[in-house]
């Protein structure tokens, strides 16, 4: 009997140590094929998500190529426009630029035949609108003439034209010495400055810009100081500066208008 027991109990412990020997094979040779799954699935989800990454990135590449090749079409439109627009300008600046000159000279031919007719109006009308200078004064080349009727000293002959806005007549160019050749001057103060000795007589062309025409102050003249005037229209003659003498003024004479060529009024300034 007791060998029967001792036999079955070993025969239990036995079965126990068998079967403990294949739970601890069948948990060491299923444990690693679980650990393996999982890192398999981290494994998928991360070459997902480096996919899905590499899709975006070409999604965006895509994107700025095209963009890009947009923005570029767009830029060399706009540059091409830039350049045709510059063009444009620069050449109407240059017709702008030809047809001011062409403008200027139209109106400086306009402006000599105004003048040129304005003056042979002027002649047989001397009161016609168109006159560039005030009543009683002769218009020759680019001025103005007073004859005086009264007769005065130098000094008060030359304040005189002061108070017309003119000056005693000067002698710059042959354009006056023939003006007073056609008027048979005589005796008519002129704009030569004062001087202390007389000299004899001297031929008016000789003083065709001559620094000696009168440029000082008048104000302060002695009683022995001589002062020229013409003589027989062509010779210039020391006399006293008080002696009461003719005198000429000259001033600018004001541009022709265009318009008044066509008026026969008479402007209120020559009344």
């Amino acid at each position: 009997m007791s060998e029967e027991v001792t036999y079955a109990d070993l025969k239990f412990q036995d079965s126990s140590k068998i079967e403990n020997i294949q739970e601890f094979d069948q948990v060491g040779t299923k444990a690693p094929p679980a650990l393996s799954h999982v890192w398999r699935q981290r494994a998928l989800a991360l070459a997902l998500l480096c996919l899905l990454l590499l899709i975006g990135l070409g999604v965006l590449g895509s994107m700025f190529y095209t963009t890009s090749k947009i923005e570029m079409e767009k830029l060399k439109k706009l540059q091409y426009f830039k350049e045709e627009l510059q063009k444009n300008v620069s050449l109407q600046l240059m017709h702008n630029m030809n047809n001011s000159k062409n403008i200027t000279k139209l109106s400086i031919t306009l402006q000599t035949i105004a003048t040129k007719l304005c003056y042979e109006l002027s002649r047989k009308k001397p009161e016609h609108q168109c006159n560039p200078c005030p009543k009683e004064w002769i218009w020759h080349g680019n001025s103005c003439y007073l004859l005086s009727k009264d007769f005065k000293t130098w000094q008060n002959s030359d304040k005189m034209c002061s108070a017309n806005n003119a000056s005693l007549l000067k002698i710059k160019d042959k354009s006056v010495v023939e003006f007073i050749k056609s008027q048979n001057l005589h005796n008519y103060w002129l704009g030569l400055s004062p001087r202390k000795d007389p000299t004899d007589y001297e031929n008016l062309e000789k003083k065709i810009m001559s620094p000696d025409w009168f440029t000082r102050n008048t104000n302060d003249r002695s009683d022995r100081m001589y002062c020229r005037n013409i003589i027989d229209k062509i010779y210039i003659y020391y006399d006293y500066c008080t002696t009461p003498k003719k005198y000429i003024c000259e001033k600018l004479a004001n541009p022709v208008r265009t318009e008044s060529i066509l008026m026969n009024e008479v402007p209120a300034g020559r009344i």
